[in-house]
């Protein structure tokens, strides 16, 4: 059965789910949900292989059809988006060769939404590349999300300069006809200007290698851009905000701990879920931590040896399908190595902090960078520009595990 197929079936599956609980007119059950998110997870992973099927096979067509170098193959019309930074990169030469002299450029990429051009769940690199590269296998690639968790927003300028607020001050109330009305307001907010920061690297390839359009692309979407995310997303999280870094948010002045003391690990983030809203009001809405914390997590069992978070082959008891990652205490959960081991960051991220970002990714390649030329090489950079804005630290909750005790 083909991926379309086994989509084809999956989504039957979930609607005859679905209809029983609409035909008894009740609600879905526990199990009924969570089996549903199984498949839906399922499902999604279905639709990004057949996306990347898709893409390759078109991409293929496209080159394989081109007649000459001026000439664009007759499947890639000028207005088509392009899906992924390799690809935008590949299309924009315009059928120029990447060993001509002196540095080419083209336009800024930006992803088909505007919003996530790196980092994210949802597209953000397109449709991956992982087979036209045929001399080796590709690993496969965590997917970053820190920015999917924050507010965004563009800038124009080359820094960003916000208020940030402390904890409101008194609030709204009943009052009688003609009463005095109760006055709220938030102290005097501190004014905090951030600068934009750039991150940036570059790799070299040789003449033979630039020849394959398909390796181009996919060292770019899967080597490149991959490293360009990765160190984006350690720099909002816990940058130092020495040089030309960002100060992440861990950092920040005004972000709260919380200690884990006698508590489990999971009453403690609970813990640390509720001193966000009770310090600002705001929801928590995501837990960044570090997979060998989650990892304790994951493991843990109730008292007749089942796993909370559901077994290997299913759900408790036998219900339910299998959570790779399930959410703690219903908050996104993002496992990631960019969060510090033994201190989880429990916050309302998306009410509390944005990341603006100036343009979008950009690629840039030269044949002229050192010896290249006279070596047969070229050299390609990939930079973007960015900048965190944080104006509720309080609604971020440092919670600080005990060490393990190897138990």
């Amino acid at each position: 059965m083909n991926p379309k197929e086994k989509l084809a079936a999956l989504l039957k599956q979930m609607s005859a789910i679905a209809a029983g609980a609409k035909a008894s007119n009740r609600d879905l059950t526990a199990e009924e949900i969570e089996d549903l998110e199984a498949k839906d997870a399922e499902a999604d992973e279905l639709r990004e292989q057949i996306a990347r099927g898709e893409k390759s096979a078109a991409l293929l067509a496209r080159i394989g059809g081109q007649k000459s170098e001026s000439e664009p193959a007759a499947d890639a019309p000028a207005g088509e988006r392009a899906k992924s930074l390799g690809d935008h990169f590949v299309k924009g030469l315009n059928g120029r060769s990447l060993k001509e002299p002196g540095t080419i450029h083209v336009p800024e990429y930006k992803a088909a939404t505007d919003t996530q051009a790196v980092g994210g769940n949802e597209g953000a690199y397109g449709p991956l590349i992982t087979d036209v590269d045929r001399s080796f296998i590709l690993p496969k690639r965590e997917r970053l999300v820190v920015e999917d968790l924050l507010g965004d927003g563009t800038v124009s300028g080359t820094a960003i300069t916000y208020p940030v607020f402390g904890a409101l001050e008194g609030g709204t109330d009943f009052v009688a006809e003609g009463g005095q009305k109760p006055q709220m307001h938030v102290g005097d907010p501190t004014w905090r200007t951030d600068a934009l920061g750039e991150v940036a690297g570059w790799f070299k390839m040789t003449d033979d290698m630039a020849e394959d359009l398909e390796y181009v692309v996919s060292e770019i979407n899967s080597t490149a851009l991959y490293d360009l995310a990765q160190r984006s997303e350690v720099a909002i999280l816990s940058g130092d905000g020495t040089g030309s870094n960002l100060l992440g948010i861990r950092n920040r002045s005004g972000v709260q701990t919380h200690a884990q003391g006698d508590d489990t690990v999971a009453d403690a983030l609970f813990k640390g879920i509720r001193r966000v809203q009770t310090a600002t009001g705001f929801s928590a809405d995501g837990v960044m931590i570090h997979p060998l914390d989650y990892e304790a997590l994951r493991l843990g069992r109730d008292g007749n040896g089942q796993y909370f978070g559901g077994g290997y082959f299913q759900g408790q008891y036998g219900q339910g399908g299998v959570l790779e990652q399930p959410p703690i205490w219903g908050l996104r959960t993002v496992v990631t190595l960019a969060a510090p081991q033994g201190e989880p960051l429990v916050g309302a991220y998306r009410a509390a902090a944005k990341v603006f970002r100036k343009g979008g990714v950009r690629v840039e390649s030269t044949n002229s960078h050192q010896d290249d030329f006279t070596n047969d090489k070229i050299t390609v950079r990939v930079r973007r520009r960015l900048g965190l804005q944080v104006k509720y630290p309080a609604a971020f909750v440092k919670v600080a595990l005990r060490p393990a005790t190897g138990e």
